[in-house]
């Protein structure tokens, strides 16, 4: 980073406005972004034999040299990892699992948050994970409590956009430009770390209201696009494969009241189908989080959209958010 673009950084983020963040940290808004029932992209993983390696452990802190049980890991994407267990499972069953387990869960991420992910060092101990150092940073003893509470997968967005997003973007005039319009973070966590953790912790929330409206609550998405929308906007501008992660559909509240929006794309009149007896109640959004329910007029079971520009929309209807086309 060169001093003129760090002074610029620092300069802007001491004048944000003191408003608390929405949340602590990103990976506990909702356990369902990311589910253990989303495809994965493994193709392969396969034993190599062992070597010593170098990895960081936690619970030193700092490097170790073991003599690691290593598989190579393949994608159905093209992408490759090398999986480094610690010896300290002490049988090659054992290390097996995890290796076996970490691929998977790390293949049902986008291809671009894997794109860097050389490593994945797998140790036991209760310590937090970690991404950067082209690796991710797993010690199982924190595993089953993210496991507990849903969140695994979340967190391994978490560190994986540390690993494949920050050293590209993090000091780009254009992520700290969104930063500066924005004039608030996501998350404490965001807020304390703005230059190191900024990224990662908005990245995940880009997932949710981007790609799995419905996995989140009606207000934790108006908390969202209201609170960071040019950051948002950011990450629509950057490519990014989402592969195999934007091919699951599912439906997470299967006791809630049918809702049927159609057709999708919309050219002009949008019909929505409902099983609930009771009138629902609609807000449209644009992708900057701008409220534009007023160029939207209802008749019946049709929303007019014919004012609308064309673009991507986020509809709510009741508890219910749909993503939508207009032509």
């Amino acid at each position: 980073m060169t001093r003129g673009l760090l002074l610029s950084l620092l300069f802007h983020i001491s004048g944000f406005i003191k408003a608390q963040p929405p949340y602590a940290g990103t990976i506990f808004i909702d356990p369902d972004i990311v589910t253990a029932s989303d495809p994965s992209a493994l193709q392969s993983t396969s034993y190599t034999g062992r070597g010593p390696v170098t990895m960081y452990d936690r619970r030193i802190p700092g490097w170790a040299t073991v003599n690691a049980y290593l598989f190579d890991v393949v994608w159905n994407d093209g992408l490759t990892s090398v999986a480094q267990v610690n010896p300290e499972f002490g049988t090659l069953d054992l290390a097996t699992l995890e290796a076996e387990k970490y691929a998977y869960l790390i293949g049902q991420l986008p291809t671009c948050l894997r794109e860097d992910v050389d490593e994945i060092w797998i140790h036991q101990g209760n310590e937090p994970f970690g991404g950067g150092n082209n690796s991710i940073l797993i010690h199982t003893g924190l595993s089953a409590e993210y496991e507990n509470s849903g969140i695994l997968e979340e967190t391994l967005v978490h560190e994986a956009s540390h690993t494949s997003l920050d050293a590209t973007h993090a000091a780009t005039p254009g992520w700290i430009n969104a930063q500066k319009m924005d004039k608030q973070f996501i998350s404490t966590y965001a807020r304390d770390n703005p230059t190191t953790e900024d990224i990662a912790e908005s990245y995940l929330t880009w997932l949710a209201v981007r790609h799995r409206p419905s996995s989140i609550s009606a207000s934790d998405f108006t908390k969202i696009v209201q609170t960071i929308p040019n950051r948002l906007a950011y990450f629509d501008s950057i490519p990014c494969n989402l592969y195999p992660f934007v091919q699951s559909t599912r439906i997470n509240n299967p006791q809630m009241p049918t809702l049927i929006i159609y057709p999708n794309p919309v050219l002009k009149h949008l019909i929505i189908e409902t099983e609930q007896s009771e009138p629902y109640t609609f807000r449209l959004y644009d992708m900057l989080g701008q409220d534009v329910t007023h160029l939207v007029s209802k008749n019946g079971n049709m929303l007019n959209v014919a004012l609308l520009s064309s673009g991507y929309y986020f509809l709510r209807i009741n508890d219910h958010i749909f993503k939508v086309y207009k032509l």
